[in-house]
């Protein structure tokens, strides 16, 4: 079976160096708490590998189907509880799509892809918690699942 391992190193106060893959990933907290801010507390990155993950499926496909957009970008929000432990309880990932009008149903369809077929983060956190999209092009909202999945989660 395949598997992923990380080594993290205390680093003294409340800095955490993790070894991934050969880059090392710093983790810190702010001052106000005893660390040095010299890194992103480590949650955070929950929403990094889900952008990261679902990001590169979506550059994958467009790719194999010979199609281009001029920019991309993601946003992952991380509801966070209100009380300890302090996790999160919903994720909503925002995906900002330029490029030619043609290639829109393209952009689309590789992010329902990613979503529902290939990217693991994704599946794995949507066994735990709601994971909802939208997806913008060129300015314009062509598809928001938030309202339908949060509604579907509290039945």
């Amino acid at each position: 079976m395949a598997q992923h391992e990380i080594e993290t190193q205390w680093m003294g106060k409340m800095q955490f160096n993790a070894l991934v893959n050969g880059h090392t990933i710093i983790m810190d907290a702010p001052e106000r708490v005893g660390g040095e801010d010299n890194g992103s507390i480590p949650k955070p990155f929950v929403l990094t590998a889900l952008s990261g993950c679902t990001g590169m499926d979506i550059v994958a496909i467009l790719r194999k189907a010979n199609k281009e957009v001029a920019d991309f970008s993601i946003k992952v929000t991380g509801e966070l509880s209100k009380q300890a432990p302090i996790e999160y309880v919903a994720m909503h990932v925002v995906y900002d799509f330029k490029g030619e009008p043609a290639n829109q149903e393209a952009a689309l369809e590789a992010v329902n892809l990613s979503q529902e077929k290939y990217c693991g983060v994704s599946q794995m956190l949507k066994k735990a918690l709601p994971v909802t999209w939208e997806v913008n092009y060129n300015g314009m909202m062509i598809f928001n699942n938030r309202v339908a999945v949060l509604a579907n989660s509290e039945n």
